[in-house]
């Protein structure tokens, strides 16, 4: 399994949107900075307050050049669902199988039960300049993208 580290080109994938449109990553190099967030499951506590704290800040983060992508192993229809139940305007991707979750190697918790919560964040090029982790503090992952974004366009 492959892991992704902090300068690694984001890999190229292209997987199904809650729409049923298929969306191809390297359409966004070189015209967006991305913000790619692996969460365990449509609907649960901790995926909807992080879900509903990235559309909180959708604006912020388009203000800052950036497009948000969520990324779970649901279905297309379980995340056109979700997107409509919480108002949710950015892509959330349906990663059956988990074959970008594991192109990425995000790590499963609790003894491999829970799938992981990662965000990444790469700028324009496609470079990964930020990665964090973390199964319980849902919201800090905004807050994290945010800054990593702020402090990649001050360089």
């Amino acid at each position: 399994m492959n892991k992704i580290k902090e300068g690694d080109i984001i890999p190229d994938f292209k997987l199904k949107n809650q729409f049923g449109e298929q969306v191809i990553i390297s359409d966004f190099i070189g015209k967006k900075s991305l913000v790619l967030f692996f969460y365990p499951k449509d609907d649960t506590p901790g995926c909807t307050r992080e879900a509903c704290s990235f559309r909180d800040h959708y604006e912020t983060f388009l203000d800052a050049g950036a497009e948000v992508i969520g990324i779970s192993g649901q279905s297309v229809e379980s995340h056109k669902n979700f997107a409509e139940k919480h108002n949710l305007k950015y892509h959330l991707l349906s990663d059956k199988g988990n074959k970008v979750r594991k192109l990425f190697g995000v790590p499963a918790n609790l003894f491999g039960l829970l799938h992981g919560r990662v965000t990444y964040v790469a700028d324009k090029s496609g470079k990964i300049i930020y990665i964090f982790n973390s199964q319980m503090q849902v919201e800090k992952h905004v807050e994290e993208a945010l800054k990593a974004l702020n402090e990649s366009t001050e360089l």
